[in-house]
Order: C-alpha cells, then structure tokens, then sequence
C-alpha cells in the first residue's frame, strides 16, 4: 500500500514515535507498504515555525533529511494536486489537509491520519 503520512502523523513518526499506536507502528514498518511524505507538510512545518511557538521546535532541513534517510518518499506538489483540492467537499478547511487528501487521491494513496475532520472524507483516508 502506498501511504501518505499528514503531517501530525508524520512528526510523530519522525521524532515521537511513541504516541502512535501500536497498530500504526506496524503499518508503518510493514514491508508491504511505501511511505511517502508531502513538500506540503515540510512548508506547513516552516510555517508553524515562523509562528514562533515555543512548544514547537522542529528543524525542517533535518526532519526532510531523515525522512529520505528512513526511506520514505518526497512528494512534490503539482498542479493536477492543487486542481484536485477544487473538487472536494469543504467538510475541513484547512488547506494542507485539503491538499494532502488531493495529492492522495490524485496518486492513488491513503491519506494516514488522526484528525477527525479529515476522516469524514473517508475516500483515500486511513484513519488510526
């Protein structure tokens, strides 16, 4: 299976891999699925920083570096992505999940979460 991790799940992953669950742990670890993450969620990343949050201190370089270093795959954004946002229902409206869910389905993926609002889409997402 072809997953793409939003990028709550993909920060756990990268650096708290003990607030995922069991049963997430093992899908990510699985041989039988790639792993892909989003240029969308390393720019959502630089935008949480600039907010300058004390509580949020991710490095982006280092996190994009060590993602490709674990293997998992970068996923430009295109244009067919950012169509594709257009055609979907605005039951959440934040813009990264909104692409990410676009990228998912554009590429034939699941879109892994924990988010509530995005799993009302349910198409191409996979809520844990």
């Amino acid at each position: 299976m072809k997953l793409l991790l939003d990028t709550h799940i993909l920060l756990w992953a990268a650096g708290q891999p003990e607030k995922l669950s069991e049963s997430t742990r093992t899908l990510l670890i699985s041989s039988e699925n790639s792993l892909f993450f989003s240029a969308a969620s390393i720019w959502e990343v630089i935008i949480k920083l600039g907010l300058g949050r004390e509580d949020f201190k991710v490095d982006p370089y280092r996190l994009r570096k060590m993602l490709i270093v674990h293997g998992y795959t970068e996923l430009p954004v295109t244009a067919e992505h950012a169509l594709k946002v257009n055609s979907l229902p605005l039951l959440h409206k934040d813009p990264f999940d909104r692409l990410l869910l676009a990228q998912a389905r554009v590429e034939g993926m699941l879109l892994v979460t924990c988010d509530a609002a995005v799993s009302q889409y349910q198409e191409s997402v996979l809520t844990v």
